[in-house]
């Protein structure tokens, strides 16, 4: 049982945090001097950098700003950008959480912009200390997954360890969501045979496809010069250990970027845009997924890593499992979970899995992850295109 913060809308949190939000690069200096003070106390710093709107980070914004980790949220805007501000704020509003929009142009510039928010901050914390409690069943938690810093023992170690750990969630009706396709190239099929049913298998052995047409495009997969130093050689061999990260469970469906399943079950997150090429690179950072997960209601995250990875995320706590023995040495400070021990033959997988699957209780009940302790809150949004998600991909929905 987790003990969790009720919101005014019916949803459940494992953290009571307030949002500064800033809503085009502009604003990003003023945000976080309002934010900084206050960062110890539950404050957290996210925003959209682009002056011209997009749909998709519009929906990011919503889905983030309303996520069941945040009280409140504190909007700063410019005042001449593209960003539908007075949308957002009436979202917020709606769900019940303390809001309120700041324009630097008409509150009167940098000094007085901060100012005021700072002042909104005292007040709202103070008001977030009465949030409710309330328990929060286990298919109530949705958890995502991801892997960055991979070398070749990531898919031997961590990424199966992880994948157990959903499987044992999945078992209790959680909700658990895997990413990303430009990762699976390769596993498409024994991923349509784990599908719910047919229709969805077919769908995505088309979402792969789509994310190995696009990485053509740009004449490159999602694999970096560290993960060849690492020992990875080809985008197939990062698939069969990124697919790992899985477990075994069936899958329910396939859902886009702020899409929030409303069943318990194991999903793959689609984060490769539709449609010709438009915005770049599908994710140039792995807090970019990190961001994507928490708009399809991730309360936390699993983060794999080989090679090693220093970040964490606003909003949601982000578990580090580590995948060799040899970077947990060094880098003990910044990992949660040893999986190297699984390689060296003092763990198996399924002991490592059943550790990652109590870590997440007592993240979810407060404890705090090694990147929360360090004061990680990384956090990048930018710009992308999505179609509407078809029933055959999220059969839960029709």
């Amino acid at each position: 049982m987790i003990n969790a913060y009720l919101r005014a809308d019916g949803r459940k949190g494992i953290r009571n945090t307030i949002v500064v939000a800033y809503l085009v690069e502009c604003a990003h200096h003023v945000s976080r001097e309002i934010y900084y003070p206050f960062r110890e106390q539950g404050a957290h710093l996210i925003g959209f950098p682009g002056c011209f709107p997009n749909v998709y980070a519009h929906k990011m914004m919503e889905r983030l700003c309303t996520h069941p980790n945040v009280g409140g949220a504190l909007l700063v805007s410019l005042g001449c950008e593209g960003f539908n501000k007075g949308k957002l704020q009436e979202t917020v509003r709606k769900s019940g959480r303390p809001v309120k929009l700041l324009e630097i142009q008409g509150t009167g510039g940098t000094r007085k912009t901060i100012a005021e928010g700072k002042a909104w901050i005292e007040q709202t914390l103070k008001q977030l200390e009465a949030t409710p409690r309330a328990n929060m069943t286990l298919d109530e938690l949705i958890v995502g997954t991801i892997c960055g810093g991979s070398d070749a023992t990531s898919g031997l170690t961590a990424n199966p360890a992880m994948g157990r750990a959903f499987d044992f969630l999945v078992e209790q009706n959680a909700t658990c969501i895997f990413e990303e396709t430009g990762e699976l190239i390769g596993m498409e099929h024994w991923m349509a045979k784990r599908a719910e049913n047919p229709l969805l298998g077919e769908e995505i052995v088309k979402t792969v496809a789509k994310a190995a047409k696009y990485y053509a495009t740009y004449g490159h997969a999602s694999i970096g010069p560290g993960n060849a130093d690492g020992g990875l050689t080809t985008i197939e061999e990062k698939s069969l250990g990124a697919y790992a990260k899985s477990g075994q469970s069936v899958i329910s469906g396939i859902i886009k970027p702020g899409d929030v399943p409303i069943r318990g079950g194991l999903y793959l997150l689609d984060v490769v845009p539709d449609g010709e090429p438009l915005f770049g690179f599908p994710n140039i950072s792995d807090n970019a997924e990190i961001a994507e997960l928490m708009a399809c209601g991730s309360h936390l995250s699993l983060f794999s890593t080989g090679r090693g990875s220093v970040v964490g995320s606003a909003i949601a706590p982000v578990i580090k499992v580590c995948a060799n023995p040899h970077t947990y040495k060094r880098m003990s400070d910044d990992m949660d979970v040893d999986a190297g021990r699984i390689l060296e033959g003092r763990a198996t997988l399924d002991e490592v899995g059943r550790e990652i699957y109590d870590l997440i209780i007592r993240v979810a009940n407060g404890e705090q992850t090694k990147s929360e302790e360090l004061g990680h809150q990384e956090f990048i949004l930018t710009y992308k295109s999505f179609e509407p998600i078809g029933p055959a991909c999220f059969p839960s929905a029709a």
